[in-house]
């Protein structure tokens, strides 16, 4: 069913359903997008090993006929018998439960349904994660199951009414709901087509274990009326916590499910639809959210979420997908790319700022009228650098004797010419060339490049700025002067079967696991990161040393606080600029409003569960012959894992 993004989709559960035209239209009426409803009566138990109840007559459930083809697969979430019970130790038990299981699944494909939802009771579940696995495997109906657990257990929730009676030592440990979750989705190969329906509870749990589910293919959060509150005027609220756990649901698009009886029958679900245009025109402002019953409720939290940033908007419908690192010294950018890039309004601001300081660094105020800089721009793309240093040089009051905008692509030296003729004279010369090839007539006092990429130098920052400063003065500056990557560990479902996903049509000289061998740039949007960054490499320009060696190694090591799932590792890099003057994509330091740049994703090829107090130990080399530069990681604890992409085999930056 499609989720519309104007509002939040809200679905309304039923037990049962005695007649479904009547649950249906009750539910739209009341401005609810679909209804989850029992494929079959829940109190229609079957018997198919023997019983009484084996033979008898009739049918299984309703006729398919009493709503349209249309209503089935847009309205309609099937619900799986609650007396299933797919892993009971009894033998007869259990292969009933698989036979009617199985008849439900058979059916709701029959019908058409968009998805099915099936509750997990327990964290015993191999036996349901098999007979779910041939479903996937056997059905031609590409359908969704959604797996309903609760953040906290019945069992947890039940000790938390209990007064007295137990000491630490004799109470149970509590249920990590979470590692049924994990054990489930890992039986079925973490299939795309399950995801999580999470059952919201009275208590919440501690910070850490939501962050923990917001890295989880959350599909729908179900909301029990149970859990809202009555305000002075009569009208259900929910808390606080709720309140911001559900604003942090929202940001990954989930859909809502309310279950339960109507608590407050004099307000009523009828006046949903009334206010819902006025709820969509005050979305941003405070809205009194008391005035409203359930689901305009939670449609005023979805339309009064926080305005979103700029890095927010560029993003929109980027998160989380796959995108190849550039590779500029290789390919020829299009105009369509240099026009993104020029749009972020913090980079080119930085950059003005530091070239304002290094003019006023190089030129003191009494030389001012006297002395003048010769100033390189390489890799000038379409200008925006020569634009900003220009700009610098006025706002500086400082004089530029010339700007060479040095420029490897033909195409955007056509836009750079252009430019000279209509704004900047004799003042800018236009050098189509490779800056590593090209003879400059003079030597620069101010080297400026925009070279760096989502890891700091996997686009060849290093190798450019080595090549091009034999043109820079003994006691020239280099922007950017340094710069340093970092990464940290990750879980993510959904990077991991977006990743799984790229291995169609491999290359014949490439190995068939080549995707995970392969670095992604991409917006981190459905993933927790399981420890703080660490520094990798550190590179630092002008480079005087003697035998210049770009190679890098790195052994670090992180402290998982809580259970996990590691599914790779995110790259950042920040940068200094000149002087004070710095750029970041690290997430304690990221500039804010900058959006050039996404974070690196290193992956890996099996997903590896971790435990609290758990070492992770990643190793990293970045590796360089003549031709090529590429990068290798492998984990040896807590276990081993072979080395990826060894000897550039998967992935190679070309030089």
């Amino acid at each position: 069913m499609p989720v519309k993004m104007a509002r939040a989709s809200c679905g309304r559960d039923y037990h049962c359903c005695p007649d479904i035209n009547t649950a249906v239209e009750t539910a739209c009426k009341s401005g609810f997008d679909f209804v989850c409803l029992p494929i079959v009566n829940p109190r229609y138990k079957r018997e198919f090993i023997h019983g009484p109840a084996k033979n008898r007559p009739g049918p299984l459930s309703r006729s398919d006929l009493v709503l349209s083809g249309q209503d089935w697969s847009t309205l309609i979430v099937g619900k799986t018998s609650p007396w299933l019970q797919l892993d009971s130790r009894v033998e007869v038990i259990r292969k009933n439960s698989e036979a009617g299981f199985k008849q439900e699944l058979a059916f709701a494909s029959h019908l058409g349904l968009p998805a099915i939802l099936i509750q997990l009771k327990h964290g015993k579940n191999a036996n349901l994660a098999r007979c779910l696995s041939e479903q996937i495997q056997a059905a031609y109906f590409q359908q969704q199951y959604w797996i309903q657990i609760p953040l906290i257990s019945a069992r947890d929730q039940a000790d938390c009414l209990m007064e007295g009676g137990q000491t630490d030592e004799e109470r149970e440990p509590q249920d990590d709901t979470w590692k049924w979750w994990h054990e489930f989705r890992t039986l079925c190969d973490s299939q795309r087509r399950i995801n999580v329906v999470l059952e919201l509870s009275t208590n919440l749990p501690d910070e850490e274990v939501l962050d923990r589910w917001l890295a989880e293919p959350i599909k729908c959060v179900m909301v029990s009326t149970n859990l809202f509150l009555t305000n002075k005027r009569g009208y259900p609220v929910l808390s606080k916590p709720h309140q911001s756990f559900l604003k942090k649901l929202f940001k990954l698009d989930i859909q809502i499910i309310l279950t339960g009886a109507d608590r407050h029958p004099d307000k009523g679900l009828h006046t949903y639809q009334q206010y819902l245009d006025h709820l969509w025109q005050v979305r941003h402002q405070d809205t009194d959210l008391q005035q409203y019953q359930h689901c305009l409720y939670m449609d005023n939290l979805w339309q009064t979420r926080s305005p979103p940033d700029p890095i927010t908007q560029f993003a929109k419908g980027y998160e989380d997908y796959l995108q190849s690192p550039l590779q500029p010294l290789m390919d020829n950018l299009e105009s369509q790319t240099y026009e993104i890039f020029e749009k972020d309004p913090v980079k080119y601001s930085q950059y003005q700022k530091a070239v304002y300081y290094a003019l006023l660094g190089k030129i003191k105020p009494e030389e001012k009228e006297t002395k003048s800089v010769v100033l390189m721009v390489v890799g000038a793309g379409r200008g925006p650098l020569v634009r900003a240093s220009i700009a610098a040089s006025h706002q500086a009051d400082r004089k530029i004797k010339k700007v060479y905008a040095v420029e490897k692509n033909p195409n955007a030296v056509v836009t750079l010419e252009n430019m000279k003729d209509e704004m900047w004279g004799d003042l800018v010369e236009v050098v189509s060339c490779d800056m590593r090839l090209w003879e400059a007539p003079e030597k620069a006092d101010i080297l400026v490049s925009e070279l760096l990429g989502s890891f700091g130098d996997n686009e060849l920052s290093p190798e450019c700025l080595d090549g091009a400063q034999r043109f820079l003065k003994d006691d020239g500056i280099s922007i950017p002067c340094e710069y340093t990557s970092y990464m940290s560990p990750l879980q993510s479902e959904k990077l991991y079967n977006e990743v799984r996903v790229c291995k169609d049509n491999t290359p014949s000289n490439k190995p068939l696991d080549h995707n995970f061998e392969t670095p992604y740039v991409v917006r981190l949007h459905n993933c927790q990161v399981l420890a703080p960054p660490q520094e990798v490499f550190h590179f630092k320009h002008p480079n005087r040393d003697a035998v210049i060696d770009n190679t890098r190694y790195t052994c670090l090591d992180f402290d998982i606080k809580q259970d996990a799932v590691l599914h790779g590792f995110a790259g950042y890099f920040d940068t200094i600029l000149y002087d004070n003057v710095t750029l970041s994509i690290h997430p304690d330091t990221h500039s804010p409003g900058m959006f050039s740049w996404f974070p690196i994703l290193f992956p890996i090829k099996t997903p590896i569960y971790v435990k609290k107090n758990d070492r992770v130990v990643l190793h990293i080399w970045r590796s360089c012959n003549a031709k090529n530069v590429w990068y290798e990681w492998t984990i040896v604890e807590p276990t081993v894992l072979p080395i990826h992409n060894p000897k550039g085999r998967s992935y190679t930056i070309g030089l």
